[in-house]
């Protein structure tokens, strides 16, 4: 039941509540029905013996027996019989055993070959005659044929009653939960899209699921109002930081630049200038990823020589990979166009490979490579350095995000993959990695060629 659906268990739970109640009426009207029928033979029998007693008279030293007598309404077969048991006047029904005894004014049941029937006496006397005997006789079995027919139609219509349930109520549980579906579709939206502007919108309703809805909208309201006041303190932030940053590095160059400056006051200057340059590609990062959020970075489209970039990208990698003596191993096909940003998807290649460099091992190797397949080009770059573990995989691409402590110590500002992820997106492309701690990782995206 785990796996089945909320509407189905809700079709199944409605269909076996109204199947329990169709079974528990159609049992009582079949008992009711039966009763009633067996009710009616009797009463009918009982009023036709007393109304026949009406139609017999003695007339002229004969007895006079009225047309009505032979009628059989209703199925009732009447007979008159003398006080000795002699047969007089009237019809019984065959199979019929007419030896048994009067029982005046009882109503019996005889069985008789498999055959029932329901008998009933009455003594009457005549004018100038003595007593005689009227008998009536109705037929039990078909009154158990008319239930046998009301039980065969009961056991044709409790299948199609179930069924009618169920379609029903399928189409009534559907109905209830489609706006539980289209909140459902709304959130794996804004989930795969990442876009907090995206709204269920039902509309007014005083229900449960319309109140959801509505409390649902309001809380994206306040969630997309903190997002949007985040995003544009980091833009000013960022924004107001620059200048400071700038002024920081330009006055370290001309400290490191003046001749007459002590060798332990320059290395302090040195190692400050490293941690501004730090300072200025984090924030440099953080206003693009900004731009980006609210829609304001715009991208420079031309056609972009892969491959020549990818070359290009490997040198560098391999002057960067030098300290730790590290081999760049380039795999690229050549002539493969794209159409994008030249920057950004530089900063692709080079953001991808400053981390294999700097979560390779020493004396380690990384591969480059670069091919086109499926009307896509696709680059992946490859080390065999400490890894990310599997439960860290879904959270590299968030920014800030440092998996283990390794990473952390570094100088990454953990918004390079955030950037990556981006661009990649941004080029309509889409990016992987795979990746085993203590054996490396491989970054894999693909973007769409130029088109011919």
């Amino acid at each position: 039941m785990k796996r089945i659906s909320l509407k189905m268990k809700l079709t199944l739970l409605y269909t076996l509540l109204m199947s329990g109640v169709v079974v528990i009426l159609l049992a009582l009207l079949f008992s009711l029905s039966s009763r009633q029928i067996l009710s009616s033979v009797q009463a009918r029998l009982r009023q036709q013996v007393y109304d026949a007693a009406g139609d017999v008279e003695f007339e002229d030293g004969t007895l006079d027996f009225d047309s009505d007598f032979d009628d059989m309404e209703g199925g009732v077969f009447l007979s008159a019989y003398a006080s000795d048991g002699t047969w007089l006047y009237g019809r019984v029904p065959s199979g019929f055993n007419n030896t048994l005894a009067f029982a005046d004014g009882s109503l019996r049941e005889q069985n008789d070959n498999g055959r029932a029937f329901y008998v009933m006496d009455l003594s009457i006397p005549i004018d100038g005659y003595e007593n005689i005997y009227i008998r009536g006789i109705a037929s039990g079995t078909e009154a158990e044929q008319d239930i046998y027919i009301i039980r065969s139609a009961a056991l044709i219509l409790l299948p199609l009653m179930v069924l009618l349930t169920a379609v029903l109520s399928y189409f009534m549980t559907r109905h209830t939960l489609r706006p539980v579906s289209r909140i459902t579709r709304t959130v794996q939206q804004i989930r795969r899209e990442n876009d907090l502007s995206k709204r269920i919108r039902l509309g007014e309703g005083k229900d449960e699921i319309y109140q959801m809805a509505q409390t649902f909208d309001a809380m994206l309201d306040q969630v997309e109002a903190g997002m949007k006041r985040e995003q544009q303190f980091t833009s000013d932030v960022s924004h107001e930081l620059r200048t400071p940053i700038a002024s920081m590095m330009l006055q370290c160059e001309e400290l490191l630049d003046d001749p007459d400056l002590d060798e332990k006051t320059r290395s302090g200057v040195a190692f400050l200038d490293q941690k501004v340059r730090y300072l200025a590609r984090m924030i440099a990062q953080l206003l693009l990823l900004s731009r980006a959020d609210q829609g304001r970075q715009t991208l420079q489209w031309e056609t972009v020589d892969f491959s020549e970039m990818a070359d290009m990208v490997a040198l560098e990698a391999q002057d960067m990979a030098q300290e730790k003596q590290i081999r760049v191993h380039a795999d690229i096909q050549p002539e493969i166009y794209v159409t994008g940003d030249e920057t950004l998807l530089i900063r692709v290649w080079m953001n991808l490979l400053e981390n294999a460099v700097r979560y390779g091992k020493e004396k380690g190797q990384i591969h480059l490579r670069l091919f086109s397949e499926g009307g896509l080009a696709i680059g992946s770059v490859k080390d065999d350095g400490i890894g990310i573990a599997k439960d860290d995989l879904p959270r590299i691409w968030e920014r800030f995000y440092q998996a283990d402590a390794a990473r952390s110590q570094s100088d990454s500002s953990g918004l390079g993959l955030s950037m990556v992820r981006w661009i990649v997106n941004a080029h309509n492309g889409s990016i992987r990695v795979e990746s085993t701690p203590g054996k490396g990782s491989c970054f894999t995206f693909k973007i769409p060629l130029k088109p011919q």
